[in-house]
Order: structure tokens, then sequence, then C-alpha cells
């Protein structure tokens, strides 16, 4: 999946020059017209981008820090478009990274979303999840061990199914083994951020350099064969 952005306006005319840049680096756009549906979906997912009208949206300007503050996108980018109304000072106080006016000059905006798409790159990265099925070794903050599986993982975290009920928390052990010619074995520490019965979100605390160049180098060959089977059609 590539980068994703959010824009919230109603503005046909500013969500047409959005699209065109966005679309020739690759990003797609999910559009909502309203503040408070927006705030709803970013508190259910990460984005790699958000555009707000400050000035065409009722509570878009408000909703910036709302958007800021959401577990999944303090880091996100987030674009404030202003119209007379909302100040520069606001708009950035709220949270947003870049504020740029009404009507919107393509060759600012060109220039704004070229400087910062290796950004957004680097935070796709980070929070896209790679679904995949390995056992996991876990040990709790007790040193007791725990049996499960690896259900999808990103550079920042993954998910795990137990293999009894258990509601994991505090700062979890782990280990499993990376698929390879030669095998490596991935050893880091992690947080638990959400937990139920059987599945549990973890959040990577500590890993040594090898550790972590092994993670990127695989995560690369995952994204490379989802490019690959993307390509071919295959969306299985």
């Amino acid at each position: 999946m590539g980068l994703q952005c959010l824009v919230v306006t109603s503005d046909y005319k500013l969500i047409g020059q959005i699209k065109t840049t966005l679309n020739e680096h690759g990003v797609s756009l999910d559009l909502r017209q309203d503040s408070a549906s927006a705030v709803e979906l970013v508190s259910r997912r990460h984005w790699d981008g958000v555009v707000i009208d400050c000035d065409n949206v009722p509570g878009a300007a408000e909703s910036i820090a709302d958007i800021r503050n959401s577990r999944s996108n303090k880091h996100t980018l987030i674009f404030a478009i202003v119209n007379g109304f909302t100040s520069v000072e606001t708009a950035l106080d709220r949270g947003a990274n870049f504020v740029l006016s009404k009507p919107l000059q393509e060759t600012r905006w060109r220039s704004v979303v070229e400087a910062v798409m290796p950004k957004m790159q680097r935070e796709h990265r980070r929070y896209f999840r790679h679904e995949v099925d390995l056992p996991v070794r876990l040990r709790d903050h007790d040193g007791q061990p725990l049996l499960a599986s690896l259900k999808n993982i990103s550079e920042g975290g993954m998910a795990v199914k137990l293999a009894c009920p258990l509601r994991l928390e505090g700062v979890i052990h782990m280990e499993f083994d990376i698929p390879s010619v030669q095998p490596k074995t991935f050893r880091a520490k992690a947080d638990v951020v959400w937990s139920d019965a059987l599945v549990s979100g973890l959040r990577f605390l500590h890993m040594d350099k090898d550790a972590a160049s092994a993670l990127h180098e695989w995560l690369s060959f995952l994204e490379a064969q989802l490019q690959f089977r993307g390509s071919c059609g295959d969306t299985k």
C-alpha cells in the first residue's frame, strides 16, 4: 500500500490542486468534508499526511490539535490551508507543520510537497504493517516464556496472537527468526500499547543496531514483494 493522505475540505478547486501534485508522487487521497468524521477517522489509523482547509470547514482549525494528539498521528505531516480567518500562528500552535494560504500557489505547494516526501516515506515505513505469520517467542516482565505468532509488523511495532488467552501488559522481551537463506534472529524490547484476550499490539522500545538493520532489510524485501504483486494485479 502506498502513501495515503487525508484531505479535509469541501472546496473542489483546492481538491484538484492538491490531488494533482500528490498523485504525481504516488500519494492516494481520502476526502472528508466535515471535521468530526475526519477526527474520528484519524483516531482509528495512521495517515502519512493530512491537509486541513481551516476556513472552509466548520471546526477544522480546532481539529488540528485533535489530529496531532491522536495516538498514531503524533508525527504525521499536517498541512493547514487558511483563507483570512485562521492565522498562521494559530494553525502552527495547534500542531500544523506547514501553513499555506488560498488561493493555493501551485509552485509553493509543489515545492513543499517535494521537500517533505522523504519524511512522509519514512513515516509510512514506520507505520505500515506487513501481514506475516511467524512463531515468536515472548517473555513477560516476570521472565515467564509465552508462545505466540506474529500477525503483522512495521518499523515501529507489531501485533502478536498468543497461543493461550492472556492480557499482556508492561514491557515484553521478544525474539523471532527472520526468514532468509541464512535466518537471522531478531530480538527487541517492546511496550504493550493495547491488548485483548488473544491479540496484543506492541511498540518497539529498544533493539541493537544489528537487529534494526535486519528488520529494515526484511521490511524492504516485504515492501518490494507487495509492490511487485500490485504491479501484476495480484491483490492476494
